[in-house]
């Protein structure tokens, strides 16, 4: 409902910075400049002075930064609040999906379980992959959603709700297109020896925390570059505007056309499945015992 650029527009005004806001928001200068450009001309406002000094909003950008949080704010209320009354006479399962934590790994489960809930369907939830917005997302099961279905082993998202392991996903490597290990179909961890190797910051996943340790102490010619603790698609972007490797997942080897992605010979996984709240209804504590017994 609101335009996405606005986002843009508000780690420009924070920061005051095209390069610091490139940085938050991983992408590059450039791309912060032909947002705000388009941004401008969308509304036939200049919203930002550019001087050497940084960037500093003007009258119309002070207006529009004020009540951007607000209209942004407000419109995800709206929205749920609108999906919330269309389904609250349905016998319905809400399931988040996103780039990033797509829902088929739950239609699988489903069509496996789904004989035990003959009145129930399922209704599919949008959501972004953004790594400043995403635990807002989380503390949203059991209003917005009934399940979400996912890597997880984040200190942050299981503070925040229930998780049932069904399965793990391979780590792998991407890269883009033109890297040198591209056509390789399969690499030994020395391969990656002189390149810089993007991955979650440490602190938050055990998985993660465990495989840079490893890097750290064994691979030390592996150069490794924090992202933020949750992956969106600005991170995969980074890796295909610098030329440098990212941490990925087996599940992930379609989000970027731009990127390819490799195994490794090597035993690191990460644990998948289900989210919900710590306040789960009947039902949905009904479908977990569900799929417990069906691992």
């Amino acid at each position: 409902m609101y335009n996405p650029l606005l986002h843009t527009f508000i780690v420009v005004a924070d920061y005051g910075s095209f390069t610091k806001a490139a940085d938050i928001l991983y992408i590059s200068p450039t791309a912060v400049m032909k947002q705000l450009n388009t941004l401008e001309s969308h509304l036939n406002l200049k919203l930002i002075e550019r001087t050497h000094a940084g960037v500093h909003l003007t009258k119309a950008g002070e207006i529009i930064y004020r009540d951007a949080k607000f209209m942004i704010d407000y419109s995800k209320k709206s929205i749920l609040s609108a999906k919330t009354a269309l389904l609250e006479n349905d016998t319905t399962f809400c399931v988040g999906t996103s780039l990033l934590n797509p829902a088929k790994p739950f239609m699988d489960l489903w069509y496996r379980v789904n004989k035990d809930f003959p009145k129930y369907k399922l209704h599919l939830v949008p959501f972004e992959d953004n790594h400043e917005g995403i635990l807002s997302e989380i503390e949203l099961l059991g209003e917005k959603f009934d399940f979400l279905i996912g890597v997880c082993d984040s200190k942050k998202w299981l503070s925040r709700c229930n998780f049932l392991p069904i399965g793990s996903y391979k780590k792998m490597i991407a890269v883009s297109r033109e890297h040198r290990l591209a056509k390789k179909t399969c690499i030994d961890i020395e391969d990656l020896y002189g390149e810089t190797l993007m991955m979650v910051k440490h602190g938050d996943s055990a998985t993660n925390d465990f495989i840079r340790h490893d890097l750290e102490k064994n691979h030390p010619k592996i150069q490794i570059e924090d992202t933020p603790h949750f992956y969106d698609l600005s991170v995969f972007n980074r890796c295909a505007e610098t030329q440098q490797v990212l941490l990925t997942i087996e599940c992930w080897q379609e989000v970027h056309p731009a990127l390819v992605s490799i195994p490794v010979n090597w035993n690191y996984t990460i644990p998948y499945g289900l989210l919900y709240s710590f306040n789960a209804p009947e039902d949905v504590l009904k479908f977990v015992e569900a799929a417990k017994k069906i691992k």
